[in-house]
This record gives structure tokens, C-alpha cells and sequence, in this order.
């Protein structure tokens, strides 16, 4: 066994006890949600609108935290617990997670890489796709186009299928899941649906937001510098050491609670390579003097 211990034998937690964490708050993040959802007839508009603006931070958080954690590194031993939290998470962000997990995957086969001689990248999220002359898209531009770019989740499903079919046909069913769920609680509360549709957008375009950050200005095509890191200590608290982006698309399968020793082990390495780090959040890179001097399609 490794000293990082790769793996528990024994026990509820696959890699590391602290991942009672990050399970946890997937369960916390769906338990709120429905106590949304029961005092929605009770709240006024004010607190509606409160309500609905801290469900887009929720899903931008949670996608960057604790669903890609459990992309990386499953949280349990048991493969029904697993499989249970798939669902949580599916429902509380409004994305299949092995849907999520496919198009994340796909991320890291391409490090947000650049066009080929097609105009085609390995990336389906990468922030050169839409872009031109080798340059990164423009923030704004791949902010809000990102959710509408997604492929639909019958040819997500397919492209799973098509390899691992019982995968595929998982990915189908947290889809049809959701798509139920969701239906019972329009025919329920219409006005809680409709009003949170926007923000589930936002919550979406938030985690477009974090990813632009996470790899503008990195070398897709160097592995040690294809991320951008932050090490502001409120950020990787909240966020679970995401903030170490260039480490973790370095070594993806580095558990959330190794990245300040991954980056030890490999700083001067990183230093060698000129990874870009930022004083700001991923989250509000856009305040990053450093991030507005790295061109872009627009300049």
C-alpha cells in the first residue's frame, strides 16, 4: 500500500476517511433543495429569488468540488452507495452524473487542447474550440454559450453505449430519473420549476466560468502545465483543493487531500515549466491582472 493509501480495505470509504466530506455534503446539498421545494409556498419573492440565486452557486460549486471529486475518486467502497450518490448528485445539478463523468473524462483526454487541422478538438468543453488564430474563446462568449454547445444527453448516451453499454444504458436511466423527478415537481409547484429554470442556467454558465480560468493561459499539450492553479486558501477550502488545477490534470487520480503534497513533490518541475498561477479564485479569475494580459480570440 501506498503512503497516500490508495486504497482502504476495509471500512465505508474507498480512499480516505475524509471522504465523509465531500458524501456528506452531497446529501446536504439535496436535503436543502427539498426543504427549497416544501417551504417554497410559505417564502415571499424576496426569498424565492434568495432561494433560487444560492441553487446556481450550489451547482457551480458542486460540480467543481464534490461531483468532480467523485468522478476521480468514487467515495465508497460499495458500489451501491456509489451508485446511490450518482443519483444525489444527478438530481441536485440537473446533469446525469456519468454523463458528467464521460464529458470530464473527455476534458482530461484533450487538457482543453487547440483545433486540429478540422477545426475539431479531443476537449469538447475547451476553451480554444470556438476560438481562432490557436487563441482562447472570449470569456463572456464561452460563459454563455457553453450549456447550449453541451451535446444533447441521447448522443452523450450513445457515444457511452457504444463502448460500455451497460454504462450507457445508466447514463439513460439517470437521465429518465431526473426528467421524472423533475416532471412530478412541475405538476406539484409549476412556479418553483419555472422560477428556478434561470437559475439553473447561471449554475451551469458558473461552472463554464470556473473551467474558462481553470486552463486559460495553460500548454495543452504540456501534461505538468496543461491546468492553471490558485492556491487561495478560502477557494481550495470550499472547493476542495480545486484550486490545484495543474496538478490535478497532471495526475488526475490524486486524491482531493494530496494536492499541497503532489505539489511539493513536482514545484520545482512546475516552476522549470512556467505553470501559470493566479491570485484570484478560478472563480473570479476575471479579476486576475494576469488573466487579462493572456490573449485571447477577441484581442
Amino acid at each position: 500500500m501506498t503512503p497516500e493509501r490508495r486504497y482502504m480495505t476495509t471500512g465505508l470509504f474507498r480512499r480516505s476517511r475524509w471522504d465523509a466530506v465531500p458524501a456528506l455534503l452531497v446529501y446536504v446539498h439535496l436535503a436543502l433543495l427539498a426543504a427549497f421545494f416544501l417551504a417554497w409556498p410559505h417564502l415571499g419573492w424576496g426569498a424565492r429569488l434568495g432561494g433560487a440565486a444560492a441553487y446556481a452557486l450550489a451547482i457551480g460549486w458542486n460540480q467543481d468540488s464534490v461531483a468532480h471529486n467523485f468522478i476521480h475518486n468514487p467515495f465508497f467502497r460499495s458500489k451501491l452507495l456509489n451508485r446511490i450518490t450518482e443519483y444525489a448528485l444527478t438530481l441536485e445539478n440537473g446533469v446525469p452524473q456519468t454523463m458528467y463523468r464521460y464529458v470530464h473524462m473527455r476534458h482530461h483526454a484533450g487538457n482543453s487542447d487547440r483545433p486540429d487541422a478540422d477545426g475539431q478538438t479531443i476537449d469538447p468543453i475547451s476553451i480554444y474550440r470556438h476560438g481562432a488564430d490557436g487563441k482562447a474563446e472570449p470569456m463572456i462568449a464561452y460563459v454563455l454559450m457553453g450549456f447550449w454547445r453541451d451535446d444533447d444527453p441521447f448522443t452523450v448516451a450513445r457515444e457511452i453505449a457504444a463502448k460500455r453499454p451497460k454504462e450507457g444504458a445508466r447514463a439513460l436511466h439517470e437521465f429518465w430519473v431526473m426528467i421524472a423527478v423533475y416532471a412530478a415537481l412541475l405538476v406539484l409547484r409549476w412556479d418553483f420549476v419555472l422560477v428556478l429554470a434561470p437559475f439553473y442556467y447561471l449554475g451551469q454558465s458558473l461552472s463554464f466560468l470556473i473551467a474558462y480560468y481553470e486552463h486559460l493561459g495553460a500548454e495543452p499539450d504540456r501534461p505538468i502545465a496543461a491546468g492553471v492553479s490558485t492556491y487561495e486558501p478560502i477557494y481550495n477550502w470550499l472547493f476542495l483543493n480545486n484550486g490545484y488545477h495543474a496538478e490535478h490534470h497532471y495526475r488526475p487520480q490524486q486524491h482531493w487531500t494530496q494536492m499541497a503534497r503532489l505539489r511539493a513533490e513536482i514545484g520545482d518541475a512546475q516552476a522549470a515549466a512556467g505553470v501559470r498561477i493566479m491570485s484570484w479564485p478560478h472563480v473570479l479569475g476575471f479579476l486576475d491582472r494576469t488573466a487579462w494580459k493572456v490573449p485571447t480570440a477577441s484581442a
